[in-house]
């Protein structure tokens, strides 16, 4: 089970709503299974339907991660106009089988919708995402 806080939780969402209409791509980072930083990235591919995360701010958030002695927990991105489900794209590029990929669907912008999962060897599994207070 994926636990976000609250404040990462919005956080998360207000970066796929300023991005709409692109998806939206970031981090979150945790020490011990807590969510410690949240990094929010660029896009390069400014696209609604695909995202690419900027390589120096990438590599610069994986230093820090590592040399902080964190994990990196969630990788995020948006769905501008589809269900928070990872596409065919994204489970080609799931690179990271320990990590949560975490989807914000913006179908409904006034309720956008966080679903969290783990894509290991083109396997989807949706795991429990719980937002706590």
């Amino acid at each position: 089970m994926l636990t976000i806080p609250r404040p990462y939780a919005d956080a998360m969402v207000a970066h796929a709503l300023e991005e709409d209409p692109n998806e939206c791509c970031g981090l979150l980072a945790a020490r011990d299974g807590a969510i410690v930083k949240h990094y929010r990235m660029t896009n390069s591919e400014r696209s609604p339907y695909r995202y690419y995360m900027d390589p120096k701010e990438l590599l610069a958030a994986y230093r820090e991660i590592d040399d902080s002695g964190w994990e990196l927990l969630v990788i995020y991105h948006s769905h501008t106009h589809s269900q928070a489900y990872p596409s065919a794209t994204d489970v080609r590029l799931a690179t990271w089988p320990e990590a949560y990929y975490v989807l914000i669907s913006l179908m409904d912008k006034a309720k956008p919708v966080l679903r969290a999962f783990h894509i290991q060897e083109g396997v989807v599994a949706e795991e429990p995402l719980v937002v706590s207070a």
